[in-house]
Parts: C-alpha cells; structure tokens; sequence
C-alpha cells in the first residue's frame, strides 16, 4: 500500500481495508504519512493480547486515499506505552485517555493525561478491558464525591462559569458543559463525557458471535443498523463467510431508513430550537409514519435484529416493496415543501446563518467527520468513494457545503434526506432475488476482522477478533462522535450562550455511542 512516497507492508483484507502489523515508530511515520496526504485517523483503541503473544496491542483505523488502514503494534506486557498520536491527530486525545483508563496503555509525552471514562466506577490501579480484570474491582473503589475531574479554568475580569448537567431534562444521555462566558459570549466550552459508560467492550468477551451481533446493534440505539452490519461484516471477514446478494441489498436498504429517520428527527428538533414548533411537529409527524412502515414492514420501528451475521433476518415482499415506494415518494414531497417553508422563514435563517461555525481548515486538522464534516468541506463519504456492495453499483451523490454553521448541516440533512429516499426506490427496483441468510463458515483458529459502515452520523467501525473456540474475544466499536465532540466545543466559540442548544443538536452526537 503506497502513501506518500513509501510503500508500506499492508495487506488487503476486504474491499478498500488494508491490514498490517509495525513497530511504534514506524506507526509515528505512517501517521504523518497519512495526514500529509490529507487522511484522517479514524479509530484508536488497546487490546490485552497477554493470553496470545505474552504482551498488549494498540491498534489505529487511518482513512487514506486508496481506503482504510488497520494497523496494530505489539506492546511489553510490563508497562505498556506507545508514541502520542494527538499531536498529529488531535482527535486521538480522548482515544488515547480512553486506552488508559480501560487497559492501562499509556501514550508517551502526551499532553493531556486526564482520566476521560474513568468516574471512579473503578479504582485508579485497575484496568477493566484487561483479561484478569474482576467485576469486585469497581466494588472498592472510591466513591463518586471524590471524582474532581480537573477542567481547565478561564481567569479574568468579568469571566463567569456555567456548569450545565450532567443530568439534563428529558431522556437524552448525561453529559457535563462547562461554559466560561463572558456576558452572554462563550469564551470556552469544556465536554466531560462517559457518565453512561456501560462496560460494552467488556460485555462482549465470551459472547457467542450471533449473540454479539445484537449487542453491537445497540451500542448506540439510533445507530442500530449501522453497528449491526460493521460488525456482521467483520465477523464475515474473520471467518471468509460469504453473504447472499440479496441480504446486502437489504441491508442498504435499512440502513437508508435509519438515516432518513434520524435526519427527519433533527430537522424536527432544529425548527423547534429556533421555536418554530410547526417545523417540529410536521417533521416529527413525518417520522412518526416512517418509523411505523418499519415496524409493519420489519418488525421494529429501529429495525432492531434485522441484521444477522451470514446476512439478515427479515425480507420484504413486492406488497411491502410497493408499500414502501409510495410512502418514500409522499414524505419527498412533503419535505420538499417544508424546505420552503425553512427557507423562507426569516427568524429560522437569521438563527442557522453564522451560527456555530466550523471553518474547512479547523474541519480538516481536528478530524470533522460524518454529515458533519461534509457540511464543512470534509468531502468523505465511504458509500461513495470506498463502496461496499451494493453500493458499489447505487452512484451515491455526496451531499457537502462550505459554510460549516448550522445552515450548512441542516441543508446537508435536506440534501441526504433527498439521497437516501432515491436510494431506496432504487434498491426496491433492483432488488435481486435469493435467500437472505447462509451459515457462518467455522472459525478454525484465532481470527480477526473488520466493519467500516458509513452511518447517519457518519463512519462506524468495528473491529472483531474471535477465538479459536468461534466465541468473541475482543469488539471494538468506535462511533463518529469521537472525532466530533471536540468540534463542537470549538464551533460554540464567539457565540450566545442560547445558542449552544441550536449548535449541539446540529450536530446530534452520541453521549454514549460505545461508551464516550
């Protein structure tokens, strides 16, 4: 695999997915590499590896121009460290803080070293991703009062703070904003995340692979189909199973109905942030109906378990086919008119216009990613430039604007909206014929594998590696949100405090997504 002017040792796994193993240093220069060509990492995670070679792993997803690199460095059982990351790749911080807190995998001369998961649900000395972790552990350790999280402090005169949650109205995830304002402008907004850290990764260990399957589907519930097929996927590539056509037609098909679901949602709740609850209620209104096609048609309104590994679990019927293409031709046009209806709205464009703006360049060198980053000029979408069947033969147009303010995601949510409702009377027409399931082949030996899902928010991945006995012995889901958080941290900058709802729910991040 050629990046830059070298060619590195990387193998090709899968469809636009290279893999390789390296030293630390040679991973420092692979990383420059990287960016210098204008990829981006994407995924950071650690791995106890003692059972297999005596020592931890780290292991890193890059995005480059001829697709996804996955690249592992073997690690000394006694006290793990690699290079810092984040000085080439800002959003490595929290990943790396994250690979601490789990597996006790330290990034040297790294700047920040604060705890990120770690709210004293367990002891400082102990690290539960590692194999010989005990659930007594988080029994002795200390207790919540005592979790001081060291936020970084604005002084000066007039500086004033406004500490906002953890716990917030309604149902949404717990989540800290720590606002330093002067009058009513931010001057910074510090994110304390992972309150709803649920222990994922380590509910995976041991599990059966088809078990697996529905817990990745709800690492992060909007998010199901997303999860379930990167991880269906890594488990098919870890065990060279192959899945019917039709099954992969399928599952595109859901995951352009998760994605016009959760859009429909947002631009619901970005009228009603501005007050227009019109714009909410129609929007809402409109999801409502799709989410009750979805469990006429599939059995759940989130598509919940319809993706399985070997292929799905649900088909859909020319009844259910015509059904559907119906449903998608009225919601076109009726959001078509409520596009009007927001473009014309003076009180709604004064409020988006210039509003939590994240320019190209600050998009670029922290790592924006998803519809996200594409509405900041972050032109990466895997189900265009590295597509898997069957978007290999859907033309998928990449909707993208410049302006990076909450204009710019809501018009990027239109024009996707727009997308994935063509997509889906496409794949209705093209839907091919056969079964929808085929048995996993049997791992014979230890086996690893990977999904890259371009989700709703933006790139799912999720690494698998399973036993020798064909059970999981480490998940890694990683969710876009990682990258993003920080992004909105930097878009608030300048503006209102009033403003920071409007701002946080154009981006719509996960507060937990797999454990934030």
């Amino acid at each position: 695999m050629k990046i830059g002017d070298h060619e590195w040792r990387l193998d090709s796994i899968g469809p636009h997915i290279w893999r390789g193993s390296m030293e630390t240093g040679q991973l420092l220069a692979l990383s420059r590499a990287v960016k210098e060509e204008g990829g981006q990492l994407v995924a950071l995670w650690g791995s106890d590896d003692r059972h297999l070679n005596g020592g931890f792993g780290i292991h890193v997803a890059l995005l480059t121009g001829l697709g996804l690199a996955w690249v592992s460095c073997v690690l000394p059982a006694e006290a793990p460290a690699y290079p810092d990351l984040a000085h080439i790749f800002p959003q490595a911080d929290r990943m790396q803080r994250a690979a601490f807190d789990l597996l006790g995998i330290t990034a040297t001369d790294a700047v920040d070293e604060r705890k990120w998961l770690r709210h004293n649900a367990w002891a400082a000395s102990e690290f539960p991703l590692r194999k010989d972790f005990s659930s007594l552990a988080a029994r002795r350790s200390p207790l919540p009062e005592a979790d001081a999280y060291p936020f970084i402090y604005v002084q000066g005169d007039g500086v004033h703070e406004i500490a906002v949650g953890p716990i917030h109205a309604g149902t949404i995830e717990p989540g800290h904003f720590r606002f330093s304002i002067i009058g009513d402008r931010i001057l910074k907004l510090e994110a304390r995340l992972g309150y709803a850290h649920k222990g994922i990764e380590k509910r995976f260990e041991g599990m059966e692979l088809a078990t697996g399957a529905r817990l990745a589907g709800r690492v992060s519930g909007d998010s199901h189909s997303a999860y379930a097929w990167a991880y269906c996927m890594a488990v098919e590539m870890a065990t060279a199973s192959t899945v019917p056509e039709r099954a992969l037609w399928l599952r595109a098909l859901f995951l352009e109905i998760e994605r016009i679901a959760n859009h429909l949602g947002d631009l619901g709740y970005l009228g009603n942030d501005v007050a227009l609850a019109f714009g909410f209620m129609q929007f809402w209104r409109l999801k409502e109906d799709w989410l009750r096609m979805s469990i006429k048609l599939f059995g759940h309104r989130y598509l919940f378990d319809c993706i399985t590994p070997g292929g799905v679990a649900t088909d859909i019927d020319a009844a259910g086919c015509a059904e559907l293409d119906a449903l998608a031709c009225r919601i076109e046009a009726e959001i078509r008119e409520l596009k009007i209806i927001y473009d014309e709205h003076a009180t709604l464009q004064d409020r988006f216009a210039d509003t939590g703006i994240c320019k190209p360049e600050l998009a670029a060198q922290l790592g924006l990613t998803g519809l996200a980053g594409r509405a900041s000029a972050q032109t990466w979408d895997v189900r265009t430039q590295f597509p898997q069947v069957p978007y290999d033969r859907l033309d998928v147009n990449m909707a993208t604007q410049r302006r990076g303010d909450v204009l710019a995601r809501a018009e990027v949510r239109f024009a996707e909206v727009y997308e994935s409702l063509r997509l889906i009377r496409d794949i209705l027409k093209r839907l091919p014929a056969g079964g929808i399931h085929a048995p996993l082949q049997p791992a014979q030996a230890a086996c690893e594998g990977l999904g890259w899902v371009e989700g709703w928010r933006g790139e799912v991945v999720v690494a698998v590696r399973i036993a020798a006995d064909g059970t999981l012995d480490r998940v890694h889901p990683h969710d876009p949100s990682w990258q993003n958080w920080p992004l909105v941290e930097m878009g608030v900058l300048g503006n209102i405090v009033p403003d920071f709802p409007l701002i946080n729910k154009s981006f719509n991040l996960s507060y937990s997504g797999p454990d934030l």
